[in-house]
């Protein structure tokens, strides 16, 4: 893997407001090793991104994680786009697409 899944992980565990060791309880991941990779001292494993991912909160992120890509419609979003999760992207969603509609209707 390579430090490109350090970075990205680091900025999921920022963007969800998560201490590492908040994150580490979260994901099952040793905070040890959480430490080491946000440090550069250890590469990102399949077992790491595969915890991560299988947890419910961060699902969100498969997406961006994998292709660098977002699908905000199916609810895959890069850390940048919610911090608050994919509920408050999905509102923001039908509020933007509401006011298009009322443009459209003036």
């Amino acid at each position: 893997m390579s430090s490109e899944y350090e970075k990205k992980l680091r900025q999921i565990r920022v963007a969800e407001g998560l201490t590492q060791v908040a994150f580490a309880e979260l994901t099952g991941i040793n905070i040890g090793s959480i430490r080491n990779y946000e440090n550069g001292k250890r590469n990102v494993g399949l077992n790491i991104i595969d915890q991560v991912l299988n947890t419910k909160d961060f699902k969100k992120y498969t997406l961006w994680l994998m292709t660098g890509e977002t699908s905000e419609v199916n609810g895959q979003i890069a850390p940048s786009l919610s911090p608050d999760g994919q509920e408050r992207t999905q509102n923001l969603l039908k509020v933007s697409n509401a006011g298009k509609w009322l443009k459209k209707r003036w």
